[in-house]
């Protein structure tokens, strides 16, 4: 017995080694939380993670741009006091949290991740004002989801890992459903404003509208067959 049970806890630590850990220094908490950290830190260290053109089409104020995916990420993070509690968000929380480990890696104590990034910064209305339409406006989006038939709304971006695992089998629908169902496929990157009024702040995310009437919704990878269910 005591034979086993070292070799499962041998067994134990070599999963846990394998998924990674995340640094006691970082800790990922809400929008809520988040924004109020930052409020009560002076002079707060906020870290954009995204690329300069995610960074250019909106961001949080007084944040500085350190893309992750830049070769330069080591060597500009080093400007900034390690002592202090820094702030890291990206879009949705992927990038940040891959950031906010190598940061701890390089010696910083305090790091706040934003738990689903911009998305849900943007959703929770915390966003700088914005009065420039971008994408399809609410009231082209009342006239896309007009139909007789049932009509599937898929938000989804091109960097959305689940977005492209399931972006081959919604085209294929699209197609084979075209008589049942209306698929249309919006890039939340590129359709901001309706974003924010949906308050959509996960991708993917699935709306299914009977008479403009939302029937069901949904965010996070959707497999085939509950889509079909749904739209039978």
């Amino acid at each position: 017995m005591k034979t086993n049970h070292f070799f499962l806890i041998i067994i134990s630590f070599i999963i846990l080694s394998c998924n990674g850990q995340t640094s006691p220094a970082v800790k990922t908490v809400d929008v809520t939380t988040f924004s109020e950290k930052i409020k009560n830190t002076p002079n707060a260290q906020i870290l954009d993670v995204r690329t300069p053109e995610e960074y250019a089409s909106g961001n949080i104020e007084n944040s500085d741009n350190v893309n992750w995916l830049s070769d330069s990420f080591v060597l500009k993070t080093d400007k900034y006091d390690k002592t202090k509690p820094v702030f890291v968000y990206c879009k949705s929380g992927g990038r940040s949290a891959k950031a906010s480990n190598k940061l701890a890696e390089l010696g910083f104590t305090t790091i706040y991740n934003l738990d689903g990034g911009m998305l849900k910064w943007e959703a929770a209305g915390l966003a700088k004002p914005d009065t420039k339409i971008i994408g399809v406006c609410p009231q082209e989006y009342a006239e896309l989801i007009k139909s007789d038939k049932k009509v599937l709304v898929n938000f989804y971006a091109p960097w959305c890992a689940p977005c492209k695992k399931m972006e081959p089998y919604i085209l294929k629908m699209q197609k084979e459903m075209a008589d049942k169902v209306v698929i249309i496929r919006l890039n939340a990157d590129e359709n901001k404003t309706i974003m924010k009024e949906l308050k959509i702040s996960e991708l993917p995310t699935l709306l299914l509208y009977e008479n403009k009437i939302i029937k069901w919704q949904k965010s996070g990878f959707i497999s085939e067959e509950e889509i079909k269910t749904q739209l039978q």
